[in-house]
């Protein structure tokens, strides 16, 4: 922990919804989900006009439309646009400090004390954080951050979490304690779903009952690594360094037992909860992976891992579970198990339409005014696979838009762009010529009709 408030943590506001309301100025104040748009799809990213009905990141598409009024936009990714948009934003970053540590395509550390000049009191971080602020809205089209500045990553995370959406929050040096220890446990990056069931059975309900526990406790609850790191982040102990643009090799999660386990329903409902937790992890940073591993170790403190490698890379929590599974089977579970993780390697930037794509089986979407659609359609029409809820496209004619919806052989299409007005919407053959996908639009660039 540092003497200054020197380390800067940016959150980058419901980043997904925030473009693409932003390149469809339709949706602008309306209810957006992103994600999977078939019937066993999973959301992304909600908007917050989205999440004022319950939609929320990792929630399955078909309970977010139950949550969801009529109106609301089931939008699938583009991922080149969100790309495009975090490198503007990790530029900006750089303006402010040499030592930029990006955590996901929409989330970074900044090392405020590496740069020369940058006055580190409270009220000049305030400052700073304000200008950068104002900055990212101007350079992104209108995408807001918040950010949070404190004297470790823990605290400035906590900082950036607080006064969500678009706010700043500085934790004064000698503060940590009073701020960290109200919140809820689950507030802590190394409490998962399962830590926190251990420690909810013990009466831990906030940090500050994480703190009055000992060492020894915590331990024998959590393992000695575990244990010891809630002890340190209990008492706002962190000093990790911001490293600079860390290359992601895997995405993993892993959980240590508190008995050593052989029951195979319950480590099954493990390794479901851990996939859904990598796969999470892989759509928040943009990437998929080749090959899933598992972790295991036993009664017996020997570790081994089990591997299998795709071809084509993944980030579908049921095919990450599902392979886990297997590997288990192959594994076994005599003895018991102290330990078990899942994990994806093999990383690459995410490849459109794994996670989106509509699947062959999916139900059809009734249509509804004004609300982008995703409907199956029998395999007799194939042409209606090329198109998909958000997907960018250019007509000869009419120029450029989004598909708004499809099916029963056709695709529709609304006419607009970042610096139009809400545009007009057309329909047209799925198969039409005239239509084809195309490159995301430039936010920068004036696309107003002539």
């Amino acid at each position: 922990m540092r003497r200054e408030a020197s380390v800067l943590h940016l959150d980058l506001d419901a980043f997904f919804a925030a473009v693409e309301q932003r390149d469809k100025p339709s949706l602008r104040g309306r209810p957006v989900v992103v994600g999977g748009v078939g019937g066993r799809g999973v959301v992304a990213t909600a908007s917050y006009e989205a999440r004022a009905f319950g939609a929320r990141s990792a929630m399955s598409t078909a309970e977010a439309r139950r949550r969801c009024p009529a109106g609301t936009a089931f939008l699938g990714g583009r991922f080149p646009a969100y790309r495009a948009t975090s490198e503007v934003v990790m530029s900006l970053l750089r303006e402010l400090s040499p030592l930029v540590e990006p955590v996901s395509i929409d989330e970074a550390y900044v090392d405020l004390a590496a740069a020369p000049g940058n006055d580190l009191s409270v009220a000049g971080v305030t400052e700073l954080a304000r200008g950068l602020k104002e900055r990212i809205a101007a350079a992104t089209g209108g995408v807001t951050g918040s950010v949070g500045i404190g004297s470790s990553k823990l605290m400035a995370k906590l900082g950036s979490e607080m006064d969500k959406p678009d706010g700043l929050v500085v934790v004064p040096p000698g503060t940590e304690l009073d701020v960290l220890h109200p919140l809820p446990v689950t507030s802590l990056g190394g409490v998962g779903p399962a830590t926190a069931e251990r420690l909810h059975a013990i009466g831990v309900r906030t940090v500050g009952d994480l703190a009055a526990r000992s060492l020894p406790d915590l331990v024998a609850l959590a393992g000695r690594a575990h244990g010891g790191g809630l002890y340190q982040l209990a008492r706002a102990e962190d000093d990790r360094a911001v490293v600079p643009d860390r290359e992601t090799k895997s995405v993993s999660a892993e959980e240590t037992f508190e008995r050593d386990l052989t029951d195979r329903a319950v480590l099954g409902r493990e390794i479901d909860a851990m996939a859904g937790r990598v796969a999470g992890r892989l759509r928040a940073a943009a990437y998929s992976g080749r090959t899933v591993t598992l972790k295991l170790r036993r009664y017996d403190f020997t570790t081994l891992t089990r591997s299998q490698t795709l071809p084509q890379p993944t980030d579908d929590a049921r095919l990450i579970s599902g392979i886990a599974h297997r590997l288990l089977d192959e594994a076994g579970t005599a003895g018991g198990l102290r330990l078990l993780g899942v994990g994806v390697s093999g990383l690459s930037l995410y490849a459109q339409g794994d996670l989106f794509a509509l699947e062959a089986d999916d139900e059809p979407t009734p249509a509804q005014p004004d609300v982008p659609v995703a409907a199956a359609e029998p395999d007799v029409l194939p042409a209606e696979r090329r198109w998909w809820p958000g997907q960018d496209v250019r007509h000869e004619e009419l120029g450029p838009g989004w598909v708004w919806g499809r099916g029963i052989g056709r695709v529709t299409v609304r006419f607009e762009g970042p610096r139009t007005p809400p545009g007009p919407v057309r329909t047209f053959a799925a198969d039409d010529p005239a239509l084809q996908p195309a490159d995301p639009p430039d936010w920068r660039a004036d696309d107003r009709p002539r």
